[in-house]
């Protein structure tokens, strides 16, 4: 979709669904100009979002939902078209999911929503002086902040996906092993993996546990003799000399190389 050099939303009280939509606009077009008001002029040849009764409107009875229940709003409507386009189908489905969706549900329903609530702290006092519009300029700059961070994530993710596969693809005894600290929970939800191994961004090297994607809870957690205890008493309940740590949730394990931390995810498969 190509987006016009202007814009119309409502004027008054902003929220954090017309204010996503024009960070949104302004990441996809930046010279866009957008302007607010309580009426859409007649005459008035832009993109409308978040009034109107348009495409990307959400204020009519037959609003739209998604398969889940929950009813679109002018950011997820916009971003149903725009999303794609900037970090792919799939990562775009991921942010509508656990990023977008939250936001269109407090605007829809008011649920509680702290980031709603962050984008709403921009609206001048009941007793001030200041400009709505002014501060809605200051608040769509904060949240193209946010978003542009949230789309710079998602693209390292799928960058992340391509080197988490290839070492998939070298797994033994259900233990990958990266070449580099990466994220890779994304890659790996519906894999056989058990454990990930990789070099620790505080240096040496840390497995954590692979979840089981219906559970949310790791396929096999390392012992829980093992589970918060100091560095020295790590390794000797373990019995591996360079074991430094194991999370009090069983989750995540650190040592000093990678040779300790695969014997301590071969003990855990084992016992």
């Amino acid at each position: 979709m190509k987006i016009p050099a202007k814009a119309f939303t409502h004027g008054g009280k902003f929220h954090a669904d017309d204010v996503f939509s024009a960070a949104l606009l302004r990441i996809v077009r930046p010279d866009i100009k957008i302007q607010r008001g309580f009426t859409v002029p007649d005459d008035f040849d832009g993109l409308v979002f978040d009034i109107g009764d348009g495409m990307f409107d959400h204020h009519s009875i037959d609003r739209p939902e998604r398969a889940n229940g929950v009813p679109y709003a002018a950011f997820g409507l916009l971003w149903q078209v725009l999303g794609p386009g900037l970090v792919g189908e799939n990562q775009a489905r991921l942010l509508d999911e656990n990023f977008i969706q939250p936001l269109d549900l407090n605007d829809n329903t008011g649920e509680q929503d702290s980031l709603a609530d962050a984008i709403g702290s921009f609206n001048p006092r009941w007793d001030s002086q200041d400009s709505p519009d002014e501060c809605f300029e200051r608040a769509v700059e904060f949240a193209m902040v946010i978003l542009n961070n949230r789309l710079e994530e998602a693209r390292a993710v799928t960058r992340a996906d391509e080197l988490v596969q290839r070492a998939y693809k070298n797994m033994r005894d259900g233990i990958v092993v990266l070449p580099c600290y990466a994220p890779w929970k994304n890659a790996l939800y519906r894999s056989e993996a058990q454990f990930v191994v990789y070099p620790s961004q505080r240096g040496g090297w840390s497995a954590q546990c692979v979840n089981d994607r219906r559970t949310k809870r790791p396929k096999i957690p390392f012992p829980a003799s093992w589970a918060g205890q100091p560095p020295e008493e790590v390794a000797r309940r373990s019995g591996l000399e360079g074991l430094r740590f194991c999370h009090a949730s069983r989750f995540l394990i650190s040592g000093d190389s990678k040779e300790t931390v695969l014997a301590a995810c071969r003990i855990a498969k084992g016992r």
